[in-house]
């Protein structure tokens, strides 16, 4: 008996872990109760409640601003935790018999960024699912889609591409010229750019905004994978359209003040065979639970 919890714990009910979570990722009492479905009352009592239990504060308001305390910020990493494990344990026992193979497509650069956190994941959740990897460009994969090769696909795409009649927008955020941090680059006549190959979105927004501020450019560096083109950028060689989410010391954010346009967003599209079946669902369904995650996370820390 002596593994079992102590009984004179007080037990934190994950509803509050939960909007705990909610406040401390959007910084606002507001949006959380939208997101949990409450009344902002009803999610300041719970707060209340939360810090009862605790003994201490665990967010400060200053003003409109929400912060977290230092107790609040020791606490997040628990209830990221907590609310994972409650997560993963009831979609083992809600999924059981989910099983099968999901054949997925992706574009390249999906491989680093986002598919070992979303594999992991399902992984544990659904282990009776073999997920199956393609990655291509999007106009590879929209074939393969339109072949029965594919039960799934993530297209990246401009506000006015075709494709995004073939799905769902599951992710959007804009598309920012990067160069290195000190780097000389950009102020070079025409602009040396490093792209992806012919049919990538980002290459031709890129294109688009450069002409239409009549800006001289020149396509230095090819490479399919975005690896490649982060090569040039790193040898101060070239600039490159990239995913604002992406860029990271040493490189850094270009803007007008350099000398370049505004690129606008793009889209990640969710495409499923009409064809699949419950592992597909189930698949899509986690792709989309992330891709939110993803997105609130975003809008918390731009707050």
């Amino acid at each position: 008996m002596e593994n079992v919890p102590s009984q004179g714990a007080p037990l934190i009910d994950l509803d509050l872990y939960r909007t705990f979570f909610t406040i401390a990722e959007t910084s606002s009492f507001t949006k959380a109760s939208e997101l949990v479905g409450r009344t902002p009352s009803a999610v300041s009592m719970q707060i209340k409640k939360l810090e009862t239990i605790l003994g201490v504060a665990v967010f400060s308001r200053e003003g409109r601003a929400v912060r977290m305390t230092p107790e609040g910020e020791a606490l997040l990493g628990y209830a990221r935790r907590i609310l994972k494990l409650n997560e993963e344990a009831v979609s083992l026992f809600r999924s059981p018999d989910v099983e099968g193979e999901v054949r997925f497509g992706a574009p390249s650069d999906f491989g680093t960024r986002f598919l070992p956190n979303f594999l992991s994941r399902f992984a544990r959740s659904h282990p009776g699912v073999n997920v199956d990897v393609d990655l291509d460009a999007s106009p590879g994969l929209a074939r393969k889609m339109r072949n029965d090769e594919l039960d799934l696909v993530l297209y990246t795409a401009r506000p006015d591409s075709e494709l995004l009649k073939e799905g769902e927008i599951v992710f959007t955020e804009p598309l920012i010229w990067v160069g290195l941090e000190g780097g000389v680059a950009y102020e070079r006549d025409p602009v040396p750019l490093a792209v992806s190959t012919s049919g990538c979105p980002w290459r031709r927004a890129a294109r688009l905004a450069l002409d239409k501020a009549e800006k001289p450019y020149r396509i230095s560096y090819t490479s399919f994978h975005s690896a490649g083109q982060e090569a040039a950028l790193l040898a101060d060689l070239a600039v490159a359209p990239f995913p604002a989410s992406v860029v990271e010391p040493p490189l850094q954010a270009l803007d007008e003040r350099h000398g370049l346009p505004d690129i606008g967003n793009y889209h990640i599209i969710l495409a499923q065979n009409p064809h699949a079946g419950k592992a597909t669902h189930a698949f899509a369904d986690h792709v989309k639970e992330c891709f939110r995650e993803m997105a609130l996370g975003m809008s918390a820390t731009a707050g």
